[in-house]
């Protein structure tokens, strides 16, 4: 019965020990060796035209390859280019008035006030003549008081006459007051600023790729109504692409920025990917649901980003990896900085 009891014990120690060791072990705590398991990320963009017009060409799909600055949809663009005509003709229109003000009056219009003002000076003479004639001959009774009434009112028109035509001659002569031409460049201003307004509307009705990356979801299509808040298109950049894992308080002191790492998965079984430390985050935070045990509930652990390099684009978002960071030899990746390659 001793005896047994003893097997009993000795059986507990062992496993014991190889739950020990394999909590650990697995866990990445060799002293050569920190291994790390997260699953691969990537940002993503959502594309949308920033106006409220009908979509007229969707121009890449599902897993789609874009290059920064391609063209992936536009919008109807008739009524923009309609809106955008008569805007330019608007500041056409204005920039001549201006021109006009600026240049003043031409020679042959001060020309021809002039001639108006002799011609009422000379109307101004011939009835002052009549006027006085009849002064003269109104005591004899030859003139009647109407006709004297008539020649009055005739002389004091001319005067009048007269006195507008040698305004509109100075006026002529000095030109347009500053203050409209002020206002009339003010005008031009603001009719350009239209015309700029409605080329931007225009531009917009082009959708362009602002990355390159992977058309991950072609959400709108030809004949819906677009706006800025509906997303036409899903993106995911490619490059850079990362592992986000997890690291443990007792394993924080072993890596830092720009150590190179190897990263692994299971859908290729056998091949490594070259990578390195390219975020470790400041701040603690609770373990991730993913991740999740009734052990690891209340365990704090901080984030850490391992970039990875891969050319042939076969890791894809979402996708379980182990990172192996090595804690002997270390040296630090040239490809990958901290400043270059984190993300928020």
């Amino acid at each position: 019965m001793k005896k047994t009891m003893i097997l009993i014990a000795l059986a507990v120690m062992i496993a014991g020990a190889a739950v020990y060791w394999w909590v650990h072990h697995s866990a990445g705590t060799s002293p050569n060796e920190l291994q790390l398991y997260g699953n691969l990320d990537l940002r993503q963009v959502n594309l949308a035209f920033n106006g409220n017009e009908r979509i007229e060409t969707v121009l890449v799909w599902e897993g789609d390859r874009v290059e920064k600055g391609q063209v992936v949809g536009t919008l109807e663009m008739k009524k923009l280019e309609a809106t955008a005509a008569q805007a330019k003709a608007r500041v056409e229109a204005q920039r001549h008035v201006v021109e006009r003000l600026v240049n003043g009056t031409r020679p042959q219009e001060i020309d021809q006030a002039r001639a108006n003002l002799n011609a009422a000076k000379a109307d101004l003479t011939n009835a002052q003549l009549n006027y006085e004639r009849l002064k003269k001959s109104a005591g004899g009774g030859a003139t009647s008081q109407q006709d004297m009434d008539t020649a009055k009112a005739a002389f004091e028109v001319a005067e009048a006459k007269l006195r507008v035509n040698q305004k509109a001659l100075d006026l002529a002569v000095i030109g347009p007051r500053q203050e409209d031409i002020s206002e009339a460049r003010a005008t031009l201003l603001s009719n350009e600023a239209g015309f700029a307004v409605s080329k931007q509307d225009l531009a917009y009705a082009t959708l362009v790729s602002p990355t390159n990356g992977v058309v991950q979801n072609r959400i709108l299509e030809p004949g819906e109504m677009a706006s800025p808040q509906r997303a036409v298109l899903t993106i995911a950049i490619t490059d850079p692409k990362w592992v986000r894992v997890y690291a443990e308080e007792p394993d924080l002191g072993k890596i830092r920025l720009g150590m190179t790492a190897t990263v692994t998965t299971d859908s290729f079984p056998g091949k490594k990917y070259d990578g390195w430390v390219g975020f470790i985050s400041p701040v603690a935070s609770f373990t991730p649901k993913t991740v999740e045990t009734t052990e690891l509930r209340t365990s704090l652990v901080y984030e850490v980003r391992i970039f990875v390099k891969d050319p042939a684009d076969e890791l894809r978002l979402g996708m379980p990896a182990t990172v192996r960071v090595p804690l002997t030899g270390i040296e630090s990746n040239d490809g990958g900085s901290a400043t270059e390659n984190r993300g928020g």
